[in-house]
């Protein structure tokens, strides 16, 4: 009931507006969205067909993208990562494939950095155009607590245990960690076997050899996880605390975590919630080198940057097009750059000297440019029937409910 009241007067019908009726796009509800509706009010003054944003909430966005996806009320654009977070939508031709009209539009086929539009395709074809910023997972700081603990930002596995040491001594959580909506906890997985085994270990798993999590470099991995567990680096009531409300960016800002390994929107993030604490007290830096591993220290995990997609059914296409060619503009990229995020346009460079923060904008730019290898994010990287239990067995491993060993064997097993 509640998702028919979500969908209720939304989807491809077109609706019968006063011109030539509305386009509903749904979109990932965060502290970013208020960039989205400033574009669809922009759009809508000249269009005669309208854009209605309907945002849904972070934790709930995927479930019922897919459940509105089978509905006749489906949206006509969405909000997605690309890779497997829209292969079964490409599999059951639900979209539009855009190859062609960005090849032959110079407004989509020279705004956007190649490697992005690329990171958004599928076996060669384009479904996706940028709409947000660059997303590297970063290790956030609390630079106050660094300093009064006479503690500079981890560069090696060394430093990050002695700052754990140094904060549970002194009473402080080490890291924040939004346990309760797991996918946080996924972003250690994923740097760890990166710096561990290299980026090609999931990249076999990526390809569908699910041998992969018999790497010996898994298992270190979740053995390393464990480790992290155990020595209470992220407190002792992870699994109570969430993301999407707050919870985790909230402990970092009020100091009673010290550092939160989380997506570059965590900058934006905080900037919506304690702007003071983002502006003087954020520190940011890269996640740290593993003694003895073999993975790249600067190779970057996160989400490349997010996509708008265009369903099939649409009866608006080129009304749909017309609008994520604005994703492209100068203006866009702007709003994006003043919200703390990275735009992934072909002129990003030239405009960050104007963000909030012109050092963590350039930072962050220097870290996605120089990253020999930059690994989507793996609940968006595979698909559904992969990523669902593996957000689950991951789960039973921070909380202590299955060993290493049993979360290698369950993740072997997914068929």
């Amino acid at each position: 009931m509640v998702l028919a009241g979500l969908l209720a007067g939304c989807g491809t019908s077109g609706g019968s507006g006063s011109d030539g009726g509305t386009i509903t796009a749904y979109v990932y509800g965060d502290d970013a969205v208020k960039v989205q509706q400033a574009a669809v009010t922009k759009f809508n003054k000249t269009s005669k067909v309208k854009v209605k944003l309907v945002s849904v909430p972070g934790t709930d966005y995927v479930n019922k993208l897919r459940s509105a996806m089978g509905s006749p009320s489906a949206p006509d654009v969405f909000f997605n990562w690309g890779g497997g977070s829209i292969k079964p939508y490409v599999d059951a031709k639900q979209l539009v494939d855009l190859t062609s009209t960005v090849k032959n539009d110079a407004t989509l086929k020279d705004g956007f950095l190649p490697s992005i539009m690329t990171a958004g395709s599928l076996d060669g074809k384009i479904y996706g155009v940028p709409m947000r910023g660059m997303q590297p997972v970063m290790l956030f700081y609390n630079k106050t607590l660094f300093a009064e603990n006479k503690l500079e930002a981890p560069k090696t596995w060394e430093d990050l245990q002695n700052a754990i040491t140094t904060f549970k001594a002194k009473g402080i959580t080490p890291f924040a960690l939004g346990g309760a909506d797991k996918w946080p906890e996924l972003m250690w997985m994923e740097y760890l076997l990166d710096r561990i085994g290299g980026p090609e270990v999931f990249q076999k798993i990526q390809n569908g050899d699910t041998s992969g999590w018999g790497d010996p470099a898994v298992l270190k991995a979740a053995q390393t996880v464990k480790e992290l567990v155990d020595q209470g680096a992220f407190g002792k009531n992870f699994n109570s605390v969430d993301y999407g409300n707050g919870g985790a960016p909230t402990l970092l800002n009020k100091g009673k975590a010290a550092m939160h390994l989380m997506g570059s929107w965590e900058y934006s993030t905080q900037l919506g919630k304690a702007p003071e604490f983002a502006k003087k007290d954020l520190g940011w830096t890269a996640f740290p080198t593993v003694a003895g591993g073999v993975g790249d220290p600067a190779d970057v995990v996160g989400n490349p940057t997010n996509y708008w997609s265009i369903n099939a059914r649409t009866k608006h296409k080129d009304a749909a097009i017309a609008f994520l060619k604005t994703m492209a503009s100068q203006e866009y990229a702007k709003a994006l750059v003043d919200n703390g995020d990275i735009p992934t346009t072909s002129n990003a460079a030239s405009m960050l000297s104007t963000s909030p923060n012109p050092q963590f904008a350039n930072d962050q730019y220097s870290l996605v440019q120089k990253a020999p290898s930059f690994t989507l994010s793996w609940d968006q990287a595979l698909e559904s029937q992969y990523a669902t239990p593996l957000l689950t067995e991951l789960s039973k491993l921070f909380a202590g409910k299955s060993t290493p060993e049993q979360f290698v064997a369950a993740m072997k097993a997914v068929k």
